[in-house]
């Protein structure tokens, strides 16, 4: 059985837990808001630019392969000065991100810059979310808390996605990221005080500890990696099969819908558990993998049956593996969690690059069941890395 180390109590003062989420989600939000509007407006940029979507899969690697290498130090950046400063700093340079783009882009080059300088916003947003969320609310709601901040992510698609209509199409691109820039400072505001910069302790067997932890980072490599597959490629190859296209735009909608709903419910449920999180990602794992080889199948039935699967459970795992670091490691939940979420970001600069090749090279049903057999190895990664931590505590 998973034990549980008591950590820090919350100061004096603290806000109430449902500030605290809130807090945590819009800081999400306005830190990975970037990568995002970039994505949603990728037809626009792309034509002034002159990148084509190879160069936009290029751009986001980018970025997810400098959040990799930002995670660790920012971890220890927040459980040294505490969330609420790293928090606002990861607003700051969002939001100066966006407007360095809106203002000063003008070829493909500098684009893929100012979005690599981004990244670190999204490694000291998500990790201080961590830390505040850890902090400030209560054990018996941390799961369902984790669950939400991190259902905040899919959900940015739905910004990004608006302004495109909205903005991008009336008044230009350029306006949309200066109008982003606002936005993301506005959640300046709802950064919650009250949480000291608290540093971390010595945790026990410290080295077996880390040596799970990276074993666990591993296993979200894999996972991350083949699970972004299905907002990267699953129109495209579902096209590429006979699918109408506007059915498998429906349904990739409808696969962002069912990963939120998936991630707070997956959090909601962790909060009935007191143990075996890791064990109940590992399951979700290899649900999912049916899913991703579903989709090699072809046909409306196992697109969205597949699609149903692989979002609702194949990548609704983030928000859980954050709660499960977290409870295990509550002396300094930022610096354990910076090195699981190290794989995740690995995970979504790898995958689209390993994925895309192989469907190049060979075709996309063979792209889906390469990713579906990524994700059974994540699935045995994350068991081992379940048996490895708790050794330790």
């Amino acid at each position: 059985m998973e034990k549980i180390i008591t950590g820090p109590t919350a100061p004096t003062g603290a806000p109430r837990p449902a500030r605290a989420v809130l807090g945590a989600t819009t800081t999400t939000i306005a830190s990975v808001l970037p990568v995002f509007l970039i994505g949603g407006l990728a037809v626009q940029l792309g034509a002034e630019l002159r990148f084509s979507p190879a160069g936009l899969g290029l751009a986001v690697s980018v970025y997810f392969g400098v959040s990799a290498l930002a995670s660790v130090p920012s971890g220890r950046l927040v459980d040294r000065w505490g969330p609420v400063a790293v928090a606002r700093a990861g607003i700051v340079l969002s939001a100066a991100s966006l407007l360095a783009i809106g203002l000063f882009a003008r070829s493909f080059p500098l684009l893929v810059t100012l979005l690599a300088i981004s990244a670190g916003a999204n490694a000291l947003g998500q990790l201080a979310s961590n830390a505040a969320l850890a902090r400030q609310v209560p054990p018996g709601h941390q799961g369902l808390s984790f669950g939400v901040k991190q259902a905040a992510i899919p959900a940015s698609t739905l910004l990004a996605g608006a302004a495109v209509p909205a903005i991008a199409l009336t008044v230009g691109w350029r306006w949309a990221f200066i109008a982003a820039a606002a936005a993301a400072l506005t959640a300046l505001a709802l950064v919650p005080t009250g949480v000291g910069a608290e540093r971390a302790r010595t945790v026990p067997d410290g080295a077996r500890a880390t040596s799970a932890l990276v074993t666990i980072g591993v296993a979200a490599t894999l996972a991350s990696g083949a699970a972004n597959a299905l907002g990267t490629f699953l129109v495209d190859s579902a096209v590429v099969r006979g699918i109408n296209p506007a059915l498998a735009g429906l349904t990739l909608t409808l696969g962002s819908a069912i990963c939120v709903a998936g991630r707070v419910l997956a959090g909601w449920l962790a909060d009935r558990r007191s143990a075996g999180h890791l064990a109940t990602i590992a399951g979700m794992l290899v649900v999912g993998a049916v899913g991703l080889a579903l989709l090699a199948t072809g046909g409306p039935v196992a697109l969205t049956l597949g699609v149903t699967l692989g979002f609702g459970l194949g990548w609704a795992w983030p928000g859980l593996m954050n709660f499960a670091v977290v409870r295990l490691h509550p002396q300094a939940p930022a610096t354990a969690t910076s090195i699981t979420q190290t794989g995740v970001y690995a995970g979504g600069a790898l995958g689209p690059l390993v994925l895309g090749a192989v469907a190049t090279h060979a075709d996309y049903p063979r792209m889906w069941l390469t990713a579906a057999v990524a994700m059974v190895v994540a699935a045995a990664l994350m068991l081992t890395g379940g048996r490895m931590l708790r050794a330790t505590t």
